[in-house]
């Protein structure tokens, strides 16, 4: 029999530093790479998402853990689709194998959880979803802040570092939400040629204003107040220079 959700928790809290309330927080795949991190302290954690709340983000954290997988031939299964909802069951039965595991491979001595976080602004705490920090060092248990002056100050050597990692986690950050943009537009648009087929099988079924298409066209079709959807063939008004 596995340990307790209890036990996990402490397990796991102990461990990495963090501030973890429930099992189902192990949904977004942060928790357990660095997990194996501290057995193989080779996962890139600069990869790692930690302050992140969709699944599209939960899926890349469980890539880097099967590549994690993959390169010292552990044999087990990650049913990533069950994992990344969030349910308890699936979370709990992979978190107490993981501890199985951890238990047969890890190699012994201290693991620096927060150092190996520290250098990336990664959070300390993990109960919930938090603003990614650029810079400082996150405490435990409590919501990370930059730690960037907010007074001018002489730029240095330091100081130039600092801003350079700071406008490549911001670049990261970026591309990391261009890619969600498009997997979720990608999903609607699908969604958009799967009714246009279903219209085209059967007209009649568009002109039921209660039917389940009409409103699907709704949520599909809505624009937030003040937005307007230019007329196709409309030029943009142009702006006046002076």
């Amino acid at each position: 029999m596995g340990e307790s959700r209890q036990e996990l928790l402490t397990w796991l809290n102990g461990l990495l530093q963090l501030n973890i309330t429930k099992i189902e927080q192990c949904g977004t795949g942060a928790a357990i790479c660095q997990v194996f991190d501290s057995i193989y302290m080779d996962v890139p954690m600069s990869r790692v998402k930690f302050n992140v709340n969709t699944e599209y983000a939960y899926i890349q954290n469980f890539k880097i853990l099967q590549n994690c997988f993959t390169r010292h031939q552990i044999d087990r299964p990650v049913n990533v689709e069950q994992l990344v909802k969030c349910r308890m069951q699936d979370n709990l039965e992979f978190v107490q194998w993981t501890k199985r595991y951890w238990d047969q491979y890890y190699p012994g001595g201290d693991y620096d959880a927060v150092a190996r976080r520290k250098a990336l602004g990664a959070p300390a705490a993990a109960a919930a979803p938090v603003h990614r920090p650029s810079t400082g060092t996150a405490k435990r248990g409590t919501t990370p802040t930059s730690s960037m002056p907010k007074t001018r100050a002489p730029m240095t050597g330091g100081a130039s570092a600092v801003l350079q990692q700071e406008n490549a986690s911001l670049k990261e950050t970026v591309t990391g939400l261009e890619r969600e943009r498009d997997f979720y537009f990608s999903k609607l648009r699908d969604i958009e040629l799967l009714l246009q087929q279903a219209v085209e099988a059967d007209p009649e079924i568009e002109k039921d204003e209660e039917g389940l298409v009409k409103h699907i066209q709704a949520i599909l079709y809505s624009t937030e107040e003040g937005f307007e959807i230019p007329a196709e063939g409309e030029a943009p008004e142009e702006l006046e220079t002076f």
